[in-house]
């Protein structure tokens, strides 16, 4: 487990450029099996879920290769096979090997994806998606078992709105025989980015980023090159990093209007944010004031926004109400933040955040990749030194966030 030392009373200077969306560089690498040419995409961060699924793909006969943000993918070699149980439950996106499977040789197992600890993550709207297809689709022993005679196009009604759902179905629809209909799709950019490079494969995807997508079914997927949009969750935590730190950043590679919920909570609490073609500074008031925060589907405030901004509200100025609607188990990190000398009580799904006028340094733990960013946050608020265990976690979706923090001012030093 890596652990990071860090020394509060930060204030955040400079600027900082955002790397490439997790979401989307997780469903492209294994979008790029469905063509029958080699694939390039760009702009992908350097993160331990990417290169798992770069170990996952090597195991299927793939030539997969990752440097300096660019991931190379010749499919050609690909071969039916069962992916290493203990690599698919390291991460959650790889039950879109799932959907590429079915497509490709009308049959797909796999156990059951891994991830952050953060409440259950049912698939039920995964199975709905490939039985509305003609696939059978069952679970039995840990892992999920696909197979079908012929997948032909249907409509799909999704229960809830799911981003991995909405993904897979649309993986598993673009090479099959006629129209499919994914009806309450999940709205997101990176619904609509993933489209854009299937439509460059050769697909015929419309309606991403609407609740309604339309795929019609083709009969072969080429190569293509394709450079991913900026994350929005890693712009997100840092232009909360500098509003928490009172500080001044500027973020580069971002694009602005993906961020609209956030920038408007920033606002809310006193910041100054002002947004450029393709960029954002955020500039931190002396104590943040309180605001509430109800997390829902993009464009609302996205689940992923919620650690970091509970821990700003920490230290605001009166009483705060943070909502979470997404995930069952996302407030672990106010547990530790109280070991910090936050107050906070939960009550179901909220959590009431009465402003402190400081966090104090203490040995802290993060149990997923949001929570540990956002006691890394504390930590650079708080009076003395914070050690902050669970960073393993914390590079599952940032690329280095520690030494983005320490270019912008901030002490935080691996141990």
């Amino acid at each position: 487990m890596t652990s990071v030392l860090v020394k509060g009373k930060t204030r955040l200077r400079g600027e900082v450029t955002v790397n490439g969306s997790k979401y989307v560089a997780l469903a492209a690498i294994p979008a790029a099996l469905l063509a029958d040419e080699p694939v390039t995409i760009e702009n992908v961060p350097d993160l331990s879920d990417v290169r798992v699924f770069c170990d996952i793909l090597r195991g299927l006969g793939v030539q997969a290769t990752f440097a300096d943000g660019v991931v190379t993918i010749d499919p050609r070699g690909l071969v039916y096979a069962v992916p290493k149980p203990e690599l698919m439950r390291k991460l959650r996106a790889s039950y879109y090997l799932l959907g590429v499977m079915l497509a490709r040789f009308g049959r797909a197992e796999g156990a059951l994806p891994g991830g952050d600890d953060i409440g259950p993550r049912p698939i039920d709207q995964h199975l709905k998606g490939f039985r509305a297809l003609g696939a059978e689709a069952h679970i039995e022993h840990g892992s999920i078992k696909l197979s079908a005679q012929k997948l032909s196009g249907n409509s799909v009604y999704m229960d809830v709105a799911s981003v991995g759902a909405t993904i897979n179905t649309m993986l598993s629809a673009v090479l099959t025989e006629g129209q499919t209909t994914i009806i309450n799709a999940y709205q997101a950019p990176w619904i609509i980015d993933l489209s854009n490079m299937l439509n460059a494969m050769g697909a015929r995807v419309f309606g991403p980023g609407t609740e309604t997508i339309r795929i019609q079914g083709v009969k072969r997927l080429h190569g293509c090159q394709h450079s991913i949009i900026p994350d929005q969750s890693e712009a997100a935590t840092l232009m909360i990093a500098a509003a928490l730190t009172g500080g001044d950043v500027k973020l580069n590679n971002v694009i602005p209007m993906h961020l609209d919920a956030v920038v408007a909570k920033l606002r809310e609490t006193g910041a100054v944010v002002v947004a450029g073609e393709d960029t954002v500074r955020v500039m931190g008031p002396e104590r943040p004031t309180a605001v509430n925060v109800k997390t829902l589907p993009y464009p609302g405030f996205f689940t992923d926004f919620q650690a970091p901004m509970s821990t700003l509200l920490t230290i605001a100025d009166g009483t705060s109400i943070v909502t979470e609607t997404v995930w069952d188990e996302r407030f672990k990190h106010l547990e530790e933040l109280t070991k910090m000398g936050a107050s906070v009580r939960i009550e179901g799904r909220s959590a009431i955040i009465e402003g402190v006028d400081c966090l104090t340094s203490a040995e802290v733990r993060g149990g997923d990749l949001r929570a540990s960013a956002s006691l890394v946050l504390a930590g650079m608020v708080a009076e003395g030194e914070t050690l902050v265990h669970g960073i393993d976690h914390m590079d599952r979706g940032y690329e280095r966030l520690d030494l983005k923090l320490a270019q912008l001012g901030a002490w935080v030093e691996r141990v």
